[in-house]
C-alpha cells in the first residue's frame, strides 16, 4: 500500500480566491480588511510563516501589519500592544505569533485580543466558546485540518480519530471540531501508557505534537487517513512533520510537509480577517 497524498494548495488557492472577492467587495465600499500580527521573538521559522501570512495578505487583497517588538519586550509591553490594536477600528484581524519572550504565556497575553478579532483562536474566550459549540473562530490550523478532510472528501462521523496533542493551538480545539462532526474521539498526549496500541484504533489520525518522525508505521491501522500537523526544522533549512516516511507504506492517505496543512492555515487566518471585516460593517 502507498498513501495517497492529501495536498493542501488547491483548497489554499480556494479558500484566498473567495476571501479575495470578498476583500475586494469591502475595499470598493470604503473598509479593506486588515490583518495585525504581533510577534516578539528571533526566532527565525517565526519570522518566515509570519512573512508568508503578510505575502499571501497583500495578494488576496487584504492589509497586513506585522508589529515586531523584538525578542526582549516585557509581557506587560506586548499586552499594551494587543489592547491598542483591539481598540483600533482599522484594523479587523489580531493574532499573536508565537514564542514569546521568557516569562509570557500565550493564554495570559491572548485574553487581551477583542474576542470578535480573534482570527487564530488563541483567546480563552474563544477556546471555551469553542468548546460549548458556540460562534468563534477556531485556531487556523486545527480548522485547516477539517477542512482538509472534508476538501479531500474524508468521512468523519461515525468514525474514529485520533489525536496526538493536547495544545490548545491544535490538540484540544481540532477534537471539540470532529467532536462536532460526529467522530468518535480519542486524545493522546506524552504520558499516554503505549501510544501505538492506541493510535492503532484510529481510522483517521491526527498528528500534531512537534516531534520531527513520531508517528512510524506501527503507529498505524493499515488504511489510516494522516493528517501530519507537524513543521519540525530541518538541518537544512526544510520541514519536516510528525509522521516518519514510512507510515507511508502503511496509511491510505497522507497529507505532505509541506503542502499540506499549512497553506490551507493561512488561507483560513484571510478568511477569518475578511469575515471579521464583514461582521464589523
Amino acid at each position: 500500500m502507498t498513501a495517497v497524498l492529501l495536498g493542501g494548495r488547491e483548497l489554499a488557492a480556494a479558500i484566498r480566491t473567495e476571501a479575495g472577492n470578498r476583500a475586494a467587495e469591502l475595499t470598493a465600499a470604503g473598509c479593506t480588511p486588515q490583518l495585525a500580527v504581533v510577534t516578539a521573538t528571533a526566532d527565525e521559522s517565526s519570522a518566515w510563516y509570519v512573512r508568508s501570512i503578510a505575502n499571501a495578505a497583500e495578494k488576496t487583497g487584504l492589509r497586513c501589519e506585522v508589529h515586531d517588538l523584538g525578542p526582549e519586550a516585557e509581557p506587560a509591553a506586548v499586552r499594551e500592544r494587543l489592547e491598542q490594536l483591539s481598540a483600533d477600528h482599522t484594523v479587523h484581524g489580531l493574532m499573536l505569533q508565537t514564542p514569546l519572550p521568557p516569562g509570557a504565556t500565550l493564554e495570559e497575553l491572548a485574553s487581551a485580543i477583542a474576542f470578535e478579532k480573534d482570527v487564530d483562536g488563541a483567546n480563552p474566550l474563544s477556546l471555551g466558546r469553542l468548546a460549548a459549540g458556540m460562534p468563534a473562530f477556531a485556531p487556523a490550523t486545527a480548522e485547516a485540518v477539517v477542512a482538509l478532510l472534508d476538501f479531500h472528501k474524508v468521512p468523519l462521523s461515525g468514525r474514529r480519530a485520533v489525536v496526538v496533542g493536547r495544545s490548545t493551538v491544535v490538540g484540544k480545539p481540532v477534537a471539540h471540531l470532529l467532536l462536532d462532526r460526529d467522530a468518535t474521539v480519542t486524545v493522546c498526549h506524552s504520558r499516554t501508557a503505549d501510544l501505538a496500541a492506541v493510535t492503532r484504533t484510529g481510522e483517521v489520525l491526527i498528528a500534531a505534537v512537534g516531534r520531527a518522525g513520531l508517528i512510524t508505521a506501527a503507529h498505524l491501522t493499515p488504511g489510516a487517513v494522516v493528517v501530519d500537523v507537524g513543521t519540525n526544522p530541518t538541518p537544512d533549512g526544510g520541514l519536516t512533520g510528525d509522521v516518519a516516511a514510512d507510515a507511508a507504506a502503511v496509511a491510505g492517505a497522507l497529507t505532505p510537509v509541506p503542502g499540506g496543512v499549512g497553506p490551507v492555515t493561512t488561507a483560513l487566518l484571510l478568511r477569518h480577517t475578511v469575515l471579521a471585516a464583514d461582521r464589523a460593517g
